[in-house]
């Protein structure tokens, strides 16, 4: 395992910081070397790491997302409103239609198969976008209209909307039925998960603040540990409480580092922030080198062209959804068309469920896994190359001179 490691640090920086010179995301870099020592090419990573390898992608998408709810501002997310909640759920059943109406046209499978292919492809993905949004955020682009907030909170429930989605229509497809609860069960995810990790937050804010003032001061890396602890928990609380109630662990990390930000001194939270910056260094790195070690290319092969042809017509149709929740606001096209570029990224969530089919024995399981591979490779270098070139270019930077 240790071979390992640091064949994806050294090797995956390396790849990074060549992708930076040519002037491309470090995402693909990374992703690249996923791929290349993964055990679908070169097969140098040890089984060990392999086996944990959603653990580990799953540790480090809870660091970048303590990282972002330090960062929001909730002042500015309240201003949303509305274009929030609908990007949380419009983009994606707008892509989940296109595979719907053309799929069974263009790659043959049932008009359930497609439904379920959907579903798989239409999660964004919060490992390439979240990150995005937080330098956004710190580098003040887009705030005066709260536009990586927007985006930040949309892309958060996303995930959540379109695997409950997958889950009703892989039962549909093993000759099960919809669930009216499984529908319900969407906001009841998000209201608890929100609700679960403000309560840890504000929790922990107390905890610290109350060893402060007994002169016992709990130090910030301390704190960082204390944190990523309770985080670990609120992650495995959503398996505890399957079956029981629904609830988002992803939300409520987002909500505890919220919550902990409202409540502590500005200089706490600022200084956690930094130690969480640091931390994702390393576990960027981590996250998308095994992402890519997830991707098995041999079957993009398979997919042939009208694949890619299905792929780019529910990106035009995720687009349109997007263009359609920020209907009535204040952004103008150049800010619209860069929350359309920030919803195109594909990666973890894809690279989580896209062999589910096939390993439950659906007789689309391969072609899902087929489009799901390269859907990952399309639109994650995409996605992520177009954020990173338009941003200042489509985005007004916050000037901090001028008064509110």
């Amino acid at each position: 395992m240790l071979t390992s490691l640091a064949l994806i640090f050294l090797i995956g920086l390396s790849m990074a910081t060549v992708c930076q010179k040519l002037k491309l995301p470090r995402i693909i870099g990374m992703l690249a070397t996923g791929i290349i020592l993964g055990p679908y090419v070169l097969d140098l990573l040890d089984p060990s790491i392999l086996s944990i390898s959603s653990e580990l992608r799953q540790m480090a998408l809870i660091i970048i997302l303590l990282k972002a709810g330090l960062s929001l501002d909730l002042s500015d997310l309240k201003k949303v409103g509305r274009p929030a909640v609908m990007m949380s759920f419009v983009p994606a059943s707008f892509e989940i239609l296109a595979f719907f109406l053309f799929a069974p046209v263009l790659l043959g499978v049932t008009r359930t198969e497609a439904a379920v292919m959907g579903a798989v492809l239409a999660a964004v993905s919060p490992a390439v976008v979240v990150p995005r949004m937080v330098h956004l955020i710190e580098h003040r682009y887009g705030t005066s209209k709260s536009i990586p907030q927007l985006i930040l909170a949309g892309a958060s429930c996303d995930d959540i909307f379109v695997i409950v989605l997958f889950s009703t229509f892989a039962g549909i497809a093993q000759g099960g039925s919809a669930q009216i609860m499984d529908f319900i069960n969407i906001p009841v995810s998000i209201i608890s998960g929100i609700a679960l990790g403000a309560a840890a937050g504000f929790a922990l804010s107390y905890f610290f603040e109350t060893a402060f003032a007994h002169k016992n001061c709990v130090r910030n890396s301390m704190k960082v540990i204390i944190v990523l602890g309770v985080s670990f928990l609120l992650m495995a609380a959503e398996t505890w409480l399957k079956g029981i109630v629904s609830v988002s662990g992803l939300l409520a990390v987002v909500s505890m580092a919220c919550a902990i930000k409202i409540k502590s001194i500005a200089f706490v939270s600022r200084r956690l922030s930094e130690k969480f910056g640091k931390l994702w260094l390393a576990a960027e790195v981590i996250l998308f080198v095994m992402v890519g070690a997830a991707v098995d290319i041999r079957y993009t092969v398979d997919a042939g062209a009208a694949a890619i042809i299905m792929i780019l017509t529910a990106l035009v149709f995720r687009a349109f959804g997007v263009f359609l929740c920020l209907l009535k606001t204040q952004l103008n096209l150049k800010e619209r068309i860069f929350c359309i570029i920030a919803y195109l990224p594909k990666a973890t969530v894809q690279a989580a469920i896209g062999s589910v089919p096939l390993a439950m024995g659906l007789p689309c399981g391969r072609m899902v896994l087929s489009v799901a591979v390269l859907g990952i490779l399309i639109t994650a270098p995409l996605g992520a190359l177009g954020m990173d070139c338009t941003y200042k270019k489509l985005l007004t930077k916050k000037d901090e001179s001028r008064p509110e």
